[in-house]
C-alpha cells in the first residue's frame, strides 16, 4: 500500500453506535466538513465497486462537486474488495475506506461508516447496482427540499421490481406485513421499510444509541431518530449483475428480531410494572369488598361481585392516576377531566372482563387447554391490553387547560 493510499484509508471508529453531531466531528487529517456522505457496505464485491463508485462519481460530481464522500465500509472480503476500492482512490479523491476485521454485518457497516463521515447528510446505497445510482440526485433533491429522510421505495409511483419470483414477492410483502403489525408506528411511516437505499440529516440520528439486527438499517433510523418530515422517490429495483446474492433465511429472523427489539425500546416498562402492581392490589381490594357485602350485609352473590368490582376499578383507577400516569394526570388538572379518565378507565377494563372470558372460552372448549392455565393466559393478555388501551386513551395529553 503507497502512503498516498493509506491516507484514503479510515479507522473503525470504536465504541458504541453512535453517530456524532456536526460540531463533535473527530477531525480527520485536516478534511473539512462536506454536505453528503454516502455509505456503500461491501462484502465480496470487487467486480461492482469500480462501477458503482464510476457513475456515483459521476453523478455527484455533477450536482454537488467536491462537497461529497463516498465510503465504502468493507467486511474484510476474501475478494479483497477494500483493497480494489482503495486503489481507486487516485482517480476518485472523494472516495475513502474502511477495512473491519472484528466485525460484521451491513447494519452496523452502515453506522461505522456514518460514525467517520463528515457529511451534514448520510446516505447508504448497495454496491451491486440493485438499487440505480440515477435516483439518488431525485433523493439529494428531497433533502433540500426539506425533508428529514429520503427514501427509495419500491412501492410507490415509478417504483417495481425487475424480475421477482412469487416467492420472493410474498416474502417480501409478508415481512412488511409482519412489520406493520409489530411496530406499526414506524414501520407505518413509509411504503417500503424493507429499503436499503436512503439518506437523513445527521442532525436527526446524532446523539442516538443504535442498536441493528439484521440487515434493515432503515427501520432502525425511523425507529430511533428524530425523523419528521419523509420524501419518497420511486425506482425500480434491478436484478444483481456480479457477485451472489446475500439474502438468506437468518436475515428474516434477523428481521424479526430487530423488530421486537424495537418494539420494547419504545415499550414503557416502568409505567407497566406500576400498572401491574396496582392491578395487583385490585385484587385484594375486590376480595375484601366480597368479603364485606357477602359475610356482613349478606347481599346476593351477583350484586356483592359488581359492587366489588367496581370498586376495586375505582382503586385501580385512583393509584394509576396518581402514581403509573400520574405526569401526566398534572397536565389534565380538574374535576371534569378526571373524571372523563376515570369512566375511560371503566369502559376499558369492562372490554377486558369481555375479552378475559372469551380467551378462556376460546382455549378451554375449542383448544382444550387446562381451564386454569387458559385463565392465567387470559389475565396476562387482559393486563396488556388494559395496559396499552389506557396509555393511549385513559391517559393521553390532548385537553390542557391553559
Amino acid at each position: 500500500m503507497s502512503v498516498n493510499q493509506s491516507n484514503y484509508l479510515l479507522e473503525v471508529p470504536p465504541g458504541p453506535l453512535e453517530i456524532p453531531s456536526v460540531q463533535n466531528l473527530t477531525p480527520n487529517r485536516d478534511a473539512s466538513p462536506v454536505y453528503f456522505s454516502l455509505v456503500i457496505p461491501t462484502y465480496n464485491e470487487s467486480k461492482n465497486v469500480p462501477n458503482i463508485v464510476e457513475k456515483l462519481s459521476q453523478l455527484l460530481d455533477g450536482s454537488i462537486p467536491g462537497n461529497y464522500e463516498l465510503i465504502v465500509v468493507d467486511d474484510n472480503s476474501p475478494d479483497r474488495t477494500w483493497e480494489v476500492a482503495l486503489s481507486l482512490t487516485a482517480n476518485y479523491p472523494q472516495l475513502r475506506v474502511m477495512r473491519r476485521e472484528q466485525e460484521r454485518g451491513l447494519s452496523t457497516a452502515v453506522i461505522r461508516g456514518w460514525q467517520a463521515a463528515r457529511g451534514e447528510v448520510l446516505g447508504v446505497i448497495d454496491a451491486d447496482l440493485q438499487h440505480p445510482p440515477e435516483t439518488l440526485l431525485q433523493l439529494l433533491a428531497e433533502i433540500q427540499r426539506g425533508a428529514d429522510l429520503a427514501a427509495a421505495s419500491r412501492h410507490v409511483a415509478e417504483g417495481g421490481v425487475s424480475d421477482w419470483s412469487v416467492i420472493r414477492r410474498f416474502l417480501s410483502r409478508g415481512a412488511q406485513t409482519l412489520g406493520l403489525i409489530i411496530l406499526p408506528g414506524v414501520v407505518g411511516r413509509v411504503s417500503d421499510p424493507m429499503s436499503g437505499y436512503f439518506m437523513v440529516r445527521r442532525s436527526c440520528i446524532a446523539g442516538k444509541t443504535m442498536n441493528p439486527a439484521g440487515y434493515k438499517i432503515l427501520i432502525e433510523v425511523l425507529g430511533r431518530g428524530n425523523i419528521r418530515w419523509i420524501g419518497e422517490v420511486g425506482y425500480v429495483f434491478q436484478e444483481r449483475q456480479e457477485g451472489e446474492s446475500k439474502v438468506t433465511g437468518k436475515q428474516y429472523i434477523d428481521y424479526l428480531r430487530h423488530l421486537l427489539r424495537l418494539r420494547f425500546a419504545r415499550w414503557p416498562v416502568g409505567k407497566f410494572l406500576r400498572f401491574g402492581i396496582v392491578g395487583f392490589s385490585g385484587v385484594f381490594v375486590n376480595m375484601a369488598v366480597l368479603y364485606v357485602m357477602r359475610d356482613i350485609f349478606k347481599l346476593e352473590l351477583t350484586r356483592s361481585l359488581i359492587v366489588a368490582a367496581e370498586l376495586a376499578i375505582i382503586s385501580n383507577f385512583l393509584w394509576n392516576d396518581l402514581w403509573t400516569f400520574g405526569e401526566i394526570s398534572k397536565q389534565q388538572p380538574g374535576k371534569r377531566q378526571r373524571l372523563k379518565r376515570l369512566l375511560k378507565f371503566n369502559t376499558i377494563c369492562l372490554m377486558g372482563l369481555i375479552l378475559n372470558v372469551l380467551l378462556v372460552n376460546l382455549m378451554y372448549n375449542f383448544l382444550g387447554m387446562n381451564e386454569y392455565l387458559a385463565n392465567l393466559i387470559a389475565i396476562a393478555a387482559v393486563t396488556l391490553w388494559n395496559f396499552w388501551i389506557n396509555l393511549k386513551l385513559s391517559w393521553r395529553v390532548t385537553e390542557v387547560d391553559r
